[in-house]
This record gives structure tokens, C-alpha cells and sequence, in this order.
């Protein structure tokens, strides 16, 4: 096989085309649909999905909920300003974080927030701004975050966003994300209820998404670059549902690739969905076969992202990049807050 290069799924996408803010409905936005089979391509609306979902079929979708990880702080002994971003907890109040300018924060570092109703201490220092913290406080975290954090919009988002919970799924609960499962920011309640009402069997898995959100793939040879662990954990429930679907070749959509990653991590540890949570760095690209998910419902990621290599992994790397090249044509929007794909 061909060795696969980072520029292989690079695209041209006009700045106007990136999202800054989301629709006033949730599932207004465009729905791209292609088939991976033929390569053909129709132009929807995302509510139209509940037409190619079919009694049977099975929806897997992500429940994690964004925290409002984005801290500004100060460091306790200069007064320097100091921004940090939580992304996954290790455990007794230990965070990893992305630190700004982490070149100033050294181990016993001590940055207050919020007059100290907050306090971290750094205890370890990785690179790549990376810092492990100690949170001090009094009372709940969560509650503590929601009164002196922001969401953790990504970088390319310039718009102030005006409602916090636009950046969570409708169906969000299990707080711990450093980004939010956007493919799933399209459903509405009565959308979910309309699939359920067909016969669609809707599932919820957990996966917190951290730090290979927020990491460019910096090697030219896609093989060796190295994704970063996120937390994920399925029910005994939802993965006797999925066996169960399984064995009666009934198709399984994932909503989204954390979803997705979830669902082939257990599959490919365990030969079958099993009730388990644990850690994952699973890196999907072309060359990937797939054991556990058969269509996708996504939204239109970067260049040379994990996710388009996910994605492309699935459908074909020519396809995908001909649907990116219809997209762009067609003035979808892009990222975030952008327009939706189902890859049938």
C-alpha cells in the first residue's frame, strides 16, 4: 500500500465557509449524503435524516458534556495573567491542561482564579504546554467551573457564543469534555422521538473528548503520529442491544467519530460489544476495516485532521475529498458549528 502523507487529505476551504455561530434551529443545517458504496452524492436538509433511517436500525450517539474548561487566572506569586485549559482528569484533582504561556508555570506554580475560589498547583510538566494541576477549592468543582469557566470553543471560532448550552448536545449528562460531540449538536428532542417512533433503536455511550481534539497532525507519515487517550465507557445494556443487532445484521450508526472510535475500541479489544470503560488512543485512517460501525453521521472536519483520515477511512479517501470539494461548491459550512454528512 501506498505509504499515506498528512497533505493526502489537505482541501481548499474559503475562511467564510468556517461556522461562527450555530443556526437558531438545531437541525436546519445541510445534511450531505453519500453513499460510500457508489460514491454518489445528494444535497439535504438535516432533518431529513429520519428518511434514511429505517425501522431496525440502530443510533449510537455520545452523552458526554462540555465543561466550561477555559480558566484565566493569575499566578500567585508575579501577578502574571495565565490561561489554562482542562482537558481530562487523572483522578483526585489532578487535570491535565493546556497551559498559556506554559513556559512560566513550573512545578509547585501556583495560579488563583475566580479571587481563590480556585486555586491549581502544578505538580508535573509535559511538553507541548502541556501541565499536570492540583485544583484547590471548597465545595463542587462542576459548580465552581460553571460560575468561573467558559466553553472551550475552538480556535477557530472568533463569534462570542451567547448561549452555553449551544455547545452541548441536546442529550448531554455526563459532564468531563474538553470539546463537544458535534455531530451531535444537530438533533432536537422531536427529532429523536420522530426516529423512535419509527423503529430506530437510539443507544448513549460516553467519550470525553481531550486533547487529540486540539492536536494538529504534525508528521508528514500519517502512521506515526500518536493520538492521545480520552476516557470512554459503554453499559452492559447498551452493548447486549448492540450484540443483539449484530447477530441479526441489523446496521449500527454511529453519530459522530468519538462515537465511533468508542464503539471500534471495544469491538477490537474484545471481539464483541461488552459493558467496560478504559482509555483509548485508537487512530483510525485508510486501511482501517471496520468491526463495529456500519454508517456515520458527521459533520465537515479540518484539513488534515484525525477525523478526516477517520472518516476517509470509511468511505473511501477519494470520495470523501470529492464530497469536501462538493461541499465547499455547494457553500456548506464547515467545523463546529457547521453543516452535517451521512456517510450511508
Amino acid at each position: 500500500m501506498t505509504k499515506l502523507k498528512t497533505d493526502d487529505f489537505d482541501y481548499d476551504l474559503p475562511e467564510a465557509l468556517i461556522a461562527q455561530t450555530p443556526l437558531v434551529e438545531r437541525d436546519a443545517s445541510k445534511l450531505l449524503v453519500l453513499d460510500k458504496g457508489t460514491g454518489e452524492i445528494e444535497h439535504k436538509n438535516f432533518s431529513d435524516i429520519i428518511n434514511y433511517l429505517h425501522n431496525g436500525d440502530v443510533l449510537v450517539l455520545n452523552d458526554t458534556k462540555v465543561i466550561p474548561a477555559r480558566l484565566y487566572g493569575i499566578k500567585e506569586e508575579t501577578g502574571a495573567f495565565i490561561e489554562i485549559l482542562m482537558l481530562k482528569n487523572r483522578g483526585d484533582d489532578v487535570w491535565q491542561c493546556l497551559a498559556k504561556p506554559a513556559k512560566r508555570i513550573q512545578v509547585g506554580t501556583v495560579i488563583t482564579f475566580g479571587e481563590g475560589k480556585l486555586k491549581a498547583k502544578c505538580v508535573e510538566v509535559k511538553e507541548d504546554g502541556i501541565r499536570f494541576f492540583k485544583l484547590l477549592y471548597e465545595g463542587i468543582l462542576y459548580e465552581i467551573l460553571d460560575e468561573l469557566g467558559e466553553m472551550p470553543l475552538p480556535p477557530y471560532i472568533h463569534e462570542k457564543l451567547e448561549e452555553k448550552n449551544r455547545y452541548q448536545t441536546i442529550y448531554a449528562k455526563n459532564s468531563g469534555s474538553a470539546a463537544a460531540p458535534t455531530a451531535g449538536l444537530h438533533f432536537t428532542r422531536n427529532l429523536l422521538e420522530k426516529l423512535e417512533q419509527k423503529g430506530v433503536e437510539i443507544y448513549y455511550i460516553t467519550l470525553h473528548v481531550g486533547l487529540g481534539t486540539f492536536r494538529p497532525v504534525n508528521v508528514q507519515d500519517v502512521t506515526k503520529h500518536k493520538m492521545h487517550s480520552e476516557f470512554f465507557s459503554m453499559s452492559d445494556i447498551v452493548a447486549n442491544a448492540l450484540n443483539k443487532a449484530k447477530r441479526e445484521k441489523r446496521k449500527i450508526i454511529s453519530v459522530g467519530t468519538t462515537t465511533t472510535r468508542t464503539l471500534e475500541t471495544i469491538m477490537t479489544q474484545y471481539g464483541q460489544f461488552k459493558g467496560c470503560s478504559g482509555w483509548t488512543d485508537i487512530f483510525i485512517y485508510p486501511g482501517y476495516t471496520f468491526k463495529a460501525v456500519d454508517q456515520l453521521i458527521t459533520n465537515f472536519h479540518l484539513p488534515k485532521s484525525t477525523l478526516i483520515m477517520l472518516v476517509s477511512a470509511l468511505a473511501g479517501k477519494e470520495k470523501i475529498m470529492h464530497a469536501y470539494r462538493e461541499a465547499v461548491m455547494h457553500q456548506y459550512r464547515f467545523f463546529s458549528f457547521g453543516d452535517s454528512m451521512f456517510i450511508k
